[in-house]
């Protein structure tokens, strides 16, 4: 596992560049220039049809491994965000793991915050979600 995380995150590098754009351009334009030769046969085609074809599919792979690991490494930071911040909810830690249908139950309370935050014409009033009620009327002077 390791080695494939190291070869993903240089091939992914070494893909995303001017150079092997640059490269890549080329190998069309050879295989186009080699058209005539070939007569444009089936042959001539099925080479740059395959060739594109494993290319694509072994990057896709390549690029979702960089891509789990970068979400993996976003949502740590988010965490460790949320952690520190004494007026967040610890509840919103690992919330990716969270069924669609409690993520949904979730944005209800958010929907709730927002109308807080309109009521009050600032969006930076409530952002607590198990005390927002009370952190909104803490803020704009209220007291509950």
């Amino acid at each position: 596992m390791h080695l494939f995380e190291k070869f993903s995150s240089l091939a992914t590098k070494a893909t995303g560049t001017p150079y092997a754009f640059i490269m890549a351009l080329a190998v069309i334009l050879i295989w186009g220039v080699t058209g005539p030769i070939f007569h444009f046969s089936d042959t001539w085609q099925l080479v740059i049809n395959t060739s594109t074809t494993i290319v694509t599919f072994l990057m896709v792979f390549l690029i979702q491994q960089l891509q789990n690991k970068g979400t993996t490494a976003i949502q740590m930071k988010l965490n460790e965000l949320i952690a520190a911040n004494k007026m967040t909810s610890n509840r919103l830690i690992d919330i990716e793991d969270l069924s669609d249908s409690e993520l949904n139950e979730l944005k209800k309370f958010y929907v709730q915050l927002s109308a807080f935050s309109k009521a009050e014409k600032s969006l930076f009033i409530s952002h607590s979600l198990d005390e927002a009620v009370k952190n909104h009327h803490k803020k704009v002077g209220k007291v509950t």
